[in-house]
């Protein structure tokens, strides 16, 4: 209730006249009162865009005005009625299992109280933000958004300053990479989607985009019948999703998580699966049962990353409480708390024989530790700023990390000492280490996906999937030795360049246009240089 002070009273005496334009006036609007509540706790699941995907919608959207009357298969509000409108009892509902906003917190009294005056004033429209009108251009949004050239330059000797330029940019951040159990896919999260990569076919064979907000982990389960994405809504709540990779159709939602949903780790034998979010705690799961077993709330932060034991019946977390904590799998209890460091720990890692753990985050350094007593064994410098992820080889014999400083660090696991750094041009979100051990794909704040073998940090690919327009899956990939190859839609939108310059590109299409050379840089094998016709 608002509390109207004595002044405002004593206007209604003297000015009983014009008090019913007054109040008119006041009545809450959906533009300018109720979709931005909509728009912090809601839209995310329930927007036009979600429509077709009724697993995330469930066919509700409340991003627009008529969306929101027109409701599913009835509308979801009366005018002049809130006590009779679905969506009151929905964000009164006593069940967090059936209350809405789902896997979040309710919503604020005060929020509720504005939609029930909303309804019972007459649902009014308001005048819809200038900006938004003046967006309704017909086109998507993204392909709105679309107005930054990207260019891709070309190191061929007989070309100098060869350069391919397309309209796609900025592009969003790479923020997870993941490589299945055998090699074959490539699973790259960015906002809002999942890209699946095949190797064997060197383009991307899949888009998931039932994922909320940005992705900052993707995970395969060991046997590689399962994807786990997670994500969600700063601050209002988490998205950890698995899907099938028969189909890529969506298995579960576990939900609970009332922040983002950072880092997610697999069990060996595939049976449990853990979550870490910003909402401070760890979550451990059941995958026969999709149910909770543990709910891990030592850390006093945000937990930005989480790593099983090879056994599974512990596991480390890293948080901005500048710890590194080791819990028990089976009762959730804190074990060990690896302290000392003096900023966000922001990765943490165990060694495949699980005699290792190693962290590192704001304080560049890598840290290792003993599990068995929690001492600090060696730190290792190398990055200059921040490290954002970290991940052995299933051998155990190459550590890898992902930094800010725009590189690719590679280390030896057993001994900790440096192999090489690769440079990739743009900070370095995500790091994931193919099967073989062969191969390492990093994320980048570009946009862009760069691979590098392992042996010698020869450079293999870069791989580029701008956001979607229409149902088209947009994609580039491109070889250091000047090949590469996408689909028609996109490619037909770039220009290619000499020295600053147009060019005509028909015998250049036709010698660097190579599906093939890109399908054998996915397989690390070495290309030949082009060559072009006289």
């Amino acid at each position: 209730m608002f509390r109207k002070a004595p002044i405002i009273s004593l206007f209604f005496a003297l000015f009983a006249p014009f008090a019913v334009n007054f109040t008119s006036a006041a009545d809450p609007t959906y533009w300018q009162d109720v979709r931005p509540i909509f728009r912090k706790n809601c839209t995310v699941c329930h927007s036009v865009r979600n429509l077709r995907e009724p697993e995330v919608s469930a066919g509700l959207a409340l991003d627009t005005y008529a969306s929101a009357m027109k409701g599913v298969k009835r509308p979801i509000l009366i005018a002049g009625k809130s006590s009779q409108s679905l969506i009151m009892a929905m964000l009164r509902e006593k069940d967090a299992n059936k209350r809405m906003p789902l896997d979040a917190k309710p919503l604020p009294e005060e929020d509720i109280q504005l939609i029930a005056r909303w309804i019972d004033s007459g649902a009014k429209e308001g005048t819809k933000p200038e900006e938004l009108t003046s967006a309704a251009t017909g086109r998507t949004p993204s392909a709105h958004m679309r107005t930054l050239p990207v260019t891709f330059p070309f190191k061929i000797s007989k070309l100098p300053q060869l350069e391919f330029v397309l309209p796609v940019g900025p592009l969003p951040p790479v923020a997870a990479v993941a490589y299945s159990p055998d090699g074959t896919l490539l699973a790259v999260g960015s906002y809002g989607r999942v890209m699946i990569w095949n190797a064997k076919e060197g383009r991307p064979v899949q888009a998931l985009t039932q994922v909320l907000g940005q992705v900052n982990d993707l995970k395969f389960s060991p046997d590689g019948t399962l994807l786990a994405v997670a994500g969600g809504q700063p601050s209002a709540r988490g998205d950890l999703r698995l899907f099938s990779t028969n189909d890529w159709k969506l298995v579960e939602n576990l939900g609970g998580h009332l922040d983002v949903v950072s880092s997610v780790c697999f069990t060996a034998d595939g049976k449990t699966l853990a979550s870490a979010s910003f909402d401070k705690t760890v979550r451990i799961w059941d995958l026969a049962s999709k149910q909770v077993k543990q709910t891990i709330t030592g850390h006093s932060d945000f937990v930005y990353s989480v790593a099983f034991n090879p056994k599974g019946d512990w596991l480390v977390t890293a948080s901005k409480d500048r710890t590194v904590r080791l819990s028990d799998t089976a009762t959730g209890q804190s074990k060990l708390t690896f302290s000392g460091m003096e900023q966000d720990v922001l990765a943490v890692a165990v060694s495949p024989d699980g005699k290792c753990v190693v962290s590192s985050g704001y304080e560049p350094a890598i840290f290792s530790w003993n599990p068995q007593t929690g001492e600090q064994g060696k730190k290792q410098g190398g990055h200059d700023v921040a490290v954002f992820e970290l991940a052995f080889d299933r051998a155990g014999k190459l550590l890898v990390s992902a930094g800010g400083d725009k590189t690719v660090r590679l280390w030896n696991g057993n001994t900790g000492e440096p192999i090489r750094s690769l440079a990739a041009g743009s900070m370095v979100y995500t790091v994931a280490i193919h099967p073989d051990g062969q191969q390492v794909a990093a994320g980048c704040f570009d946009g862009m996906v760069r691979i590098w073998e392992t042996t010698g940090g020869r450079p293999l690919l870069t791989l580029v999937s701008p956001p979607a327009v229409g149902a088209n899956i947009d994609w580039l990939a491109l070889t250091p030795e000047g090949y590469l190859a996408g689909n028609d839609h996109l490619l037909n939108r770039g220009q290619w360049r000499s020295a600053g310059k147009p060019i005509d590109a028909k015998s250049i299409w036709a010698t660097l246009r190579q599906p093939a050379q890109i399908v054998k840089a996915f397989q690390g094998e070495k290309v030949p240089d082009p060559i072009f016709s006289k």
